[in-house]
């Protein structure tokens, strides 16, 4: 997502690249939409998205600046991975399915480098895809060589978020992604200031991200969010961590205090956290500068 300064990108969110190349691959716990960007003869960077977003909705304003492509592209063979049934088009998951644990999201980012042959790799998360991602380092340490996360979990849902979740969760159970359900992810993706008021509009972003989120099947986001307010407390497992971590956090965020305490947990040596003025996911030149000195340390 792009943030809201005078130096914010203008994105169209509903053009898909030019160049991916799109995969469905089969895992022990349903298919998974896959798609590819970039040579694969680089090494890998993987992907995973928010809650109800897919990587066209979370990532593209960092894919489709031109000096983050450039540099992304320069380094890396790019692998989104959309939570299942989170890609464009997908069927609706049926309700008698039944929903993965976190460990069964974690293990299906396994299958997937296997079936592309991947060894070790670079991952990149958002919120619930940033636990996803952290687990599988935890799990695969092996299959690791850093981390960036951006608005971080790592503890239990509170009693707070766990009753928030299971709101909307019912809400999408019973009534699809009605309006109400689109506010509350809207509040959780962005800053007061881009998300607009009486005053000021709300803007293009987030327009188009309310755009897409009528195009998710209800079902499937509804699976995803009991998997995530399922999940465990992995804060101890950090410490064990040896790959870098870099983590971005807004300051007004409600999971500034989770990321801080995320970072607390890993190893110093090996981690680092970056807090930025707007809770819209990240400052382009700033994540640029970051990422490129983190891509020099890895490579």
């Amino acid at each position: 997502m792009a943030d809201s300064s005078s130096d914010s990108v203008s994105i169209d969110m509903e053009t898909p690249p030019p160049s991916g190349k799109d995969n469905l691959i089969k895992t022990s716990h349903g298919s998974l939409s896959v798609t590819i960007y970039g040579d694969q003869d680089k090494p890998a960077l993987v992907t995973y998205p928010d809650l109800a977003l897919n990587y066209m909705s979370c990532f593209q304003g960092l894919f489709f600046c031109p000096e983050a492509c450039s540099l992304l592209l320069h380094n890396f063979c790019i692998y989104h991975i959309n939570p299942p049934g989170h890609e464009f088009g997908a069927a609706a998951i049926s309700d008698d399915e039944p929903v993965l644990s976190v460990d069964d999201l974690a293990d299906q980012i396994a299958e997937v480098l296997n079936h592309f042959g991947l060894g070790a790799v670079m991952c990149m998360g958002v919120t619930a895809g940033a636990y996803i991602l952290t687990l599988f380092a935890m799990k695969y340490r092996h299959r690791v060589l850093g981390l960036i996360l951006v608005s971080p979990l790592c503890k239990a849902p509170s009693w707070t978020e766990w009753l928030y979740n299971k709101v909307m969760s019912n809400l999408l159970y019973y009534y699809g992604m009605c309006g109400v359900v689109k506010e509350l992810l809207l509040k959780r993706y962005f800053s007061k200031e881009v998300r607009g008021n009486a005053q000021v509009p709300e803007s293009d972003i987030v327009q188009a991200c309310r755009r897409l989120l009528d195009e998710r099947q209800s079902s499937n986001v509804w699976h995803f969010l009991e998997a995530i307010n399922g999940r465990p407390d992995i804060s101890e497992g950090l410490r064990k961590l040896q790959c870098r971590s870099l983590i971005f956090v807004g300051e007004s965020s409600p999971f500034h205090s989770e990321a801080v305490h995320m970072t607390s947990k890993i190893d110093r040596r090996y981690s680092a956290l970056v807090e930025v003025w707007t809770r819209v996911y990240i400052s382009l030149l700033g994540f640029l500068v970051l990422l490129a000195s983190f891509c020099e340390s890895e490579f």
